[in-house]
């Protein structure tokens, strides 16, 4: 079956997804990330049942993730991806994971590189299956996170639900 076939086949389902965001120093009112992944996802028809800001703290991230998943469909989680010794976010996101989508992570760092140059390579964003369900970390920027969005997220979480009979 083609690419095409396949997202013929996974129609446009609205799906559950949380949206967290992991920041030592964003609140509710100034995460213009989790912002803008919230309104993307609801223009792209998708219901999004859940956000929250946490510090960036792997235990408390990886609490709510468990937490959540069994309820949502995806959780986005946004920051925690560089190098800097509080990123931790892939460490806590990494635990959970029983597949990963290594793909995702190295094609958004090609794209990436073509908006930022070799920057690009301070990102360890990824995503991958917890729990039958869809898991994506992506840094805080909100300039990455539309990236990520629009030209890989939003074009496929339907095709990946259906893959995951969500």
């Amino acid at each position: 079956m083609s690419v095409e076939q396949h997202h013929r086949h996974a129609g446009h389902k609205s799906l559950k997804v949380g949206v967290l965001t992991a920041s030592d120093t964003r609140s509710p009112e100034t995460d213009e990330s989790g912002r803008l992944i919230r309104k993307m996802l609801a223009a792209a028809g998708h219901r999004v049942e859940y956000y929250e800001v946490l510090p960036d703290d792997p235990a408390r991230i990886r609490a709510a993730l468990l937490d959540k998943l069994a309820q949502l469909d995806a959780i986005i989680v946004n920051g925690g991806t560089g190098i800097s010794a509080r990123d931790s976010t892939i460490e806590a996101v990494r635990t959970l994971l029983d597949k990963e989508l290594e793909g995702f992570g190295e094609l958004f760092r090609y794209l990436s590189y073509q908006e930022i140059g070799p920057a690009a390579i301070l990102s360890r964003a990824l995503a991958g299956v917890a729990m039958g369900k869809i898991v994506v970390s992506l840094p805080g920027a909100p300039e990455a996170c539309r990236l990520a969005m629009e030209k890989l997220l939003i074009p496929e979480l339907a095709h990946m639900a259906h893959l995951l009979k969500l």
